[in-house]
C-alpha cells in the first residue's frame, strides 16, 4: 500500500502525521478512513496542505477531502480510500 521504507514511514509518523493527529479538534471514524477537524487558522491550513502533498506521493490510493468553510467555520480533512484504509491510517497515527 505504502512506498515509504520502514525508517522513513517512523520519520513521518512522527512528523507531519503526528501533528495532525494531535492538531485535531475532533477526529470521526468514517467506514473507509477518518474525519479530521481543525480550529481555522492559516498555519493549521498549511500543515494540512503539506500533508496532503506528501501522503498522496507514498500512498497514492488515499483519497483527501479538505474543506474550508465561510466564515471562520472549522476546516476539516477526510482521508479515506479502499477496504483496510481505515486500518493503514490506524497504524500510520499510533505512537513509534
Amino acid at each position: 500500500m505504502c512506498s515509504l521504507r520502514p525508517s522513513a514511514l517512523a520519520a513521518r509518523k512522527e512528523g507531519l502525521l503526528a501533528r495532525v493527529a494531535t492538531q485535531s479538534k475532533e477526529t470521526t471514524q468514517l467506514e473507509n478512513g477518518y474525519r479530521f477537524e481543525f480550529d481555522p487558522d492559516e498555519a493549521t491550513l498549511v500543515l494540512l496542505a503539506r500533508v496532503i502533498d506528501a501522503e498522496r506521493q507514498c500512498c497514492r490510493f488515499l483519497r483527501f477531502d479538505l474543506s474550508v468553510p465561510p466564515d471562520g467555520g472549522r476546516m476539516s480533512l477526510d482521508m479515506t480510500g479502499p477496504a483496510g484504509t481505515r486500518e493503514f491510517l490506524d497504524a500510520l497515527f499510533e505512537p513509534v
